[in-house]
């Protein structure tokens, strides 16, 4: 029953990118790293779980901040691009079943779009490369929308311009700073378990409506 109620209540996906469509959670939480490094700075420990709810705006101004890097946001934002582009035009591979699912979601007629951190410089060949960029109205970035994932505006704009209310448009979500976001503004969330997210399982568990090892296991409530 559940999965009849669920297909037919939403009407919009908002997917998240990096450790819910594609498994780069371990190449970005090291190339914060590296970037640092290669600018002299020496990472305090712990700083890859600090950066994970960063936009890469809050990235760039912490490094300034705590490291006392001189470079300007636009630099620090090439220069860490820089690094991932070989990598996502290249090699960022799709998490485990991630066609069929929205293969499942297309023949239901929900309107799917992807909310990202990732600059859409990396994220439109990375997506297009792996062959699922056809099945996504709109990719909106936290760069653009000038917000991070730890608010839930840039949720709120995807469902507006998909013309689907909040309580109709699920959130697809591996981080639990924006699976809290989500939550918060009444979005309906999928949780996917990553690695990277190893330590905060219990609360994803606790706080969002489905909760999956895979995304292939969505399917069995759709």
């Amino acid at each position: 029953m559940i999965g009849y109620v669920f297909r037919n209540s939403i009407k919009g996906a908002i997917f998240d990118l990096d450790g819910t469509l594609l498994d780069t959670m371990a190449r970005l939480e090291r190339v914060e790293i590296d970037y640092l490094v290669a600018l002299g700075g020496v990472p305090k420990p712990g700083i890859a779980k600090i950066l994970r709810a960063l936009n890469l705006a809050e990235v760039s101004r912490y490094y300034r901040s705590e490291y006392g890097v001189r470079e300007s946001l636009d630099e620090i934002f090439a220069g860490r691009n820089r690094l991932l582009e070989g990598y996502y035009f290249n090699d960022a591979p799709l998490k485990g079943e991630v066609v069929p699912v929205l293969d499942c979601l297309r023949g239901y007629d929900v309107s799917m779009c992807v909310a990202t951190a990732t600059d859409r410089h990396l994220v439109e060949p990375a997506l297009l490369r792996c062959g699922i960029s056809g099945y996504f109205d709109r990719i909106l970035t936290c760069t653009e929308e000038n917000t991070s994932k730890t608010n839930p505006d840039i949720y709120v704009r995807a469902a507006e311009l998909m013309g689907t209310r909040i309580c109709e448009t699920i959130v697809v979500e591996d981080a639990l700073h924006a699976i809290k976001s989500a939550k918060e503004a009444g979005f309906p969330v999928v949780a996917i378990y990553d690695e990277s997210a190893e330590d905060q399982q219990e609360e994803i568990r606790a706080i969002s409506d489905h909760y999956f090892m895979s995304l292939g296991e969505m399917l069995d409530v759709l």
